[in-house]
């Protein structure tokens, strides 16, 4: 049957409208750069897992900036979201436990630390989930970039899954991101000769070339470089971040991003 030529002209303006619509729509994994319409096609489209991702404000020695963690997160959540190709990032949570007010303990000891009570943070974690439940997401993910409240992390997870039992909603900790740039980071650096007392656990040579991988600019590399050896007091836990640099905590991001993405695809691939 031939349309007419009004019936074609209306056909190609909605065509039109539709590539639009699509051409308007930001090539992102981040919740926050689409509208909810946006997002509520994409959750349609399949994208049923939401990454959260979770810093921490702090100090980080006298030459790493307080938000390292909140960048260093969001920049793995992403290449972490891409590599599953099903994914989206929320905004990163930024406030979490970090010792008490008085006396300032662990990190409250130096200014710009910002901290919360355990439980007000499991409900953060819990109220995040339970958001993206009811907006269809199916697999919700925390990614927690510092070691501190791991064990917090994990009984929200154990809460939510109780909660959410029969509903086809599930709670993720894969225990494959911290473990990737910890335990399996230092390894990689001592497989290429640096030592424990330079490796640290906080502010050292790995802290602080994870850093320079993804955001050089929150490191202070000329006061790195030429100031004497840093400890407890300044911050630096355990290590020496003077030998930081970019091309080893290249080694460790791409570990951290390979090992979470083959957990997590592993974990949703029945779901």
């Amino acid at each position: 049957m031939l349309l007419s030529p009004r019936r074609i002209f209306v056909a190609a303006l909605f065509l039109t409208a539709a590539q639009i619509a699509f051409a308007q729509t930001p090539k992102t994994v981040f919740l926050e750069e689409l509208t909810w319409t946006e997002l509520r096609s994409q959750v349609q489209a399949g994208k049923t897992t939401i990454l959260i991702p979770i810093g921490a404000t702090e100090q980080s020695g006298p030459d790493v900036a307080l938000g390292k963690h909140n960048v260093r997160v969001k920049i793995l959540s992403q290449r972490i979201a891409e590599g599953l190709g099903n994914a989206l990032v929320a905004p990163v949570i930024a406030y979490v436990p970090e010792g008490n007010f008085a006396p300032p303990t662990s990190h409250m000891r130096f200014p710009g630390t910002i901290t919360i009570p355990d439980d007000v943070f499991q409900k953060t974690l819990e109220s995040a989930a339970n958001s993206f439940k009811v907006h269809g997401f199916k697999n919700i993910v925390f990614l927690g970039d510092h070691g501190g409240y791991q064990n917090d992390v994990k009984k929200a997870v154990a809460q939510l899954n109780k909660s959410w039992a029969g509903s086809p909603a599930r709670a993720i900790l894969p225990p494959e991101y911290y473990a990737a740039s910890s335990d399996g980071y230092a390894e990689i650096l001592r497989k290429r000769g640096y030592r424990d007392d330079e490796i640290g656990t906080h502010a050292g040579l790995a802290d602080t070339s994870l850093q320079l991988a993804v955001a050089p600019q929150m490191v202070r590399q000329d006061s790195l470089r030429s100031g004497p050896r840093l400890g407890l007091a300044d911050g630096v836990y355990g290590g020496d971040p003077r030998r930081s640099s970019a091309e080893i905590g290249q080694l460790g991001i791409d570990n951290i991003v390979t090992q979470t993405v083959k957990a997590l695809k592993a974990e949703t691939a029945a779901r």
